[in-house]
């Protein structure tokens, strides 16, 4: 490993010549590689950045380093990837490992004495080259279901050295797929007022009708003026029923390419475009992801491959063309899609109705808006282009237009509390209102004075709620006044019915211990593997704060051998 520094250095010159090495990195565990998620598969406000290997419905699997290296990072948190290691390796690449159970015993004994030393559960730590080394076929960590995970699986990335996530198939990474992808439904739509599509100035679903060899075809439609596409589709591989993402999409007019979109790597700081990618407002109202094959203002994702007047055809009077779609799997496996085109200028266009919203915001200008004790300010770019949305505020209820406009930058909301009792200010928050009950979502709220701040990455509903319930604590495998010699884990159950729950502290005879929290089932757990418990009688409390600080404390007494 004396070695590693150099090889490093010398990758930062020779990186942009090795493209991809096929054998250099393994798989991270020994089952076959059935994948439940693809990559750059798209997710809500964002691509998703690894691969997610199934691990045969169970946790606890081998998880081993795909090469040497060395543990460069370990984030443990809540949600997000729960727990996740990071493999630095002599190539310049960089490996994670997320969802996890635990670590490998000389990476969890590193791990949980800087947990105990911080008296925290979450934390992020950065080792140094020196103080985990990975040998070749390492076990590293055992997968599980931690974190935002929906089922017990391994989430595995492979990343460059400007944190670029790359596609791990590319890597030579093995995984059966022999099926064709699938077109689920296509779009068509007018560029600008001057466009047109079988008469009419809005976005038109194009019949999808499937023909031999898995193609498709819509009936033929006309147009006029500039105009685009979008389509739905999904990939699935040999060994597995999820609906996974594409690899490459390619689009033809009349034989030349306008489009092309290759999944292969991405930044994070631009993965939130993919809601310009995508048809959003489709997607908010009929949860279904539409992918768009031209690109608008402000889209700056760089898998684009080849663009040609961004994607969009331009249809004459009298034109007959032929606008054609190839979609591919990593395999290359491929699906085609042929639109028959008839070039004719309508007599009249549908106007559009005007709009009755009741403010018209400049995209590239810092805008404000007030209504009686709210403010709504959007820094400048928050919209891709000038939008017209609706503000009104009705009883510390705020109507911020609905979901169905992207951004790209977070809006800052602030209420003026000043009406409010002292009594109970320290109890307000800002919630965003979801779904068709409108139920309050809790929203990070801080306090100043009389002023509640938070910040948000959607238009919507959103409220002023006021929690005074404390939390509740209940044991799950034990009793007050218990003997619990024979047990391994100390379990208790906690829980919030509105703000949720914000932190949480456990002391065993006065000493912090280290109680995870799996925010899935409600449950904090102790391992007495821990070693931390050196006495008969023992007396627990736990206290749980709320995200407003109503607090519930929880003590009983364990007796232990």
């Amino acid at each position: 490993m004396k070695y590693l520094f150099t090889a490093l250095i010398f990758s930062q010159f020779t990186f942009s010549q090795v493209e991809y090495p096929k054998d250099y990195f393994r798989s991270p565990l020994d089952v076959t590689l059935v994948l439940s998620g693809s990559f750059a598969e798209l997710r809500t406000n964002h691509f998703h950045s690894g691969l997610d290997i199934k691990t045969q419905q169970k946790t606890g699997l081998n998880v081993y380093a795909a090469a040497e290296g060395y543990v460069s990072r370990i984030k443990i948190q809540h949600y997000g990837y729960g727990k996740a290691l990071y493999v630095t390796h002599p190539n310049g690449y960089t490996t994670v490992y997320g969802h996890l159970k635990a670590f490998a015993p000389k990476i969890e004994a590193y791990l949980k004495a800087k947990q105990y030393e911080k008296e925290s559960y979450e934390i992020e730590l950065f080792p140094t080259a020196e103080e985990l080394q990975i040998m070749p076929d390492e076990v590293i960590a055992y997968s599980g279901n931690t974190g935002g995970s929906g089922g017990p699986h391994l989430h595995f990335e492979i990343r460059d050295q400007q944190e670029r996530t790359i596609n791990p198939l590319l890597f030579g990474m093995p995984v059966r797929d022999s099926k064709p992808p699938t077109l689920t439904s296509v779009f068509a739509y007018p560029k600008d007022e001057n466009s047109s599509i079988n008469n009419s100035n809005k976005r038109v679903e194009l019949r999808l009708i499937p023909t031999k060899n898995n193609d498709y075809k819509v009936e033929g439609i006309k147009a006029f003026g500039e105009i685009g596409f979008s389509i739905g589709s999904f990939d699935q591989l040999d060994l597995a029923a999820n609906k996974n993402g594409l690899y490459n999409i390619q689009s033809y007019y009349n034989g030349n390419k306008k489009f092309e979109m290759d999944f292969f790597r991405f930044s994070f700081d631009e993965s939130r475009h993919i809601n310009r990618f995508i048809d959003y407002e489709y997607y908010k109202t009929k949860r279904s992801h539409l992918q768009k094959l031209f690109v608008e203002k402000g889209n700056v994702l760089s898998m684009y491959k080849e663009l040609d007047d961004n994607g969009y055809v331009t249809v004459g009077d009298g034109d007959s063309s032929v606008y054609k779609v190839r979609i591919q799997d990593f395999e290359g496996n491929e699906s085609w899609l042929t639109i028959p085109i008839v070039g004719k200028k309508p007599d009249s266009i549908p106007t559009q109705p005007e709009t009755k919203k009741n403010y018209y915001v400049f995209a590239d200008q810092v805008t404000t808006l007030n209504d009686k004790n709210v403010s709504v300010f959007f820094p400048a770019n928050s919209f891709y282009e000038d939008t017209f949305i609706d503000f009104k505020v009705n009883n510390d209820t705020l109507y911020l237009d609905k979901d169905v406009i992207p951004l790209q930058k977070n809006v800052t909301i602030q209420y003026d509390i000043s009406n409010y009792k002292d009594s109970e200010k320290d109890q307000l928050y800002i919630a965003e209102l979801l779904g068709y009950k409108k139920y309050p979502s809790y929203l990070n709220t801080k306090r100043k004075d009389n002023i509640l701040t938070a910040s948000s990455n959607a238009l919507g509903s959103y409220a002023l709620v006021l929690d005074t319930t404390k939390p509740t604590i209940s044991p799950v495998n034990f009793q007050d006044g218990k003997w619990l010699s024979k047990y391994r884990y100390l379990t208790l159950k906690i829980s919030d019915d509105l703000s949720g729950i914000s932190n949480y502290r456990a002391t065993i005879n006065g000493k912090w211990i280290l109680m995870e929290y799996e925010y899935k089932d409600n449950t904090l757990t102790f391992d007495f593997n821990d070693n931390v418990v050196t006495d008969t009688k023992n007396e627990l409390k736990v206290i749980v704060t709320d995200n407003v600080g109503n607090s519930a404390t929880f003590e009983a007494t364990f007796f232990r051998k």
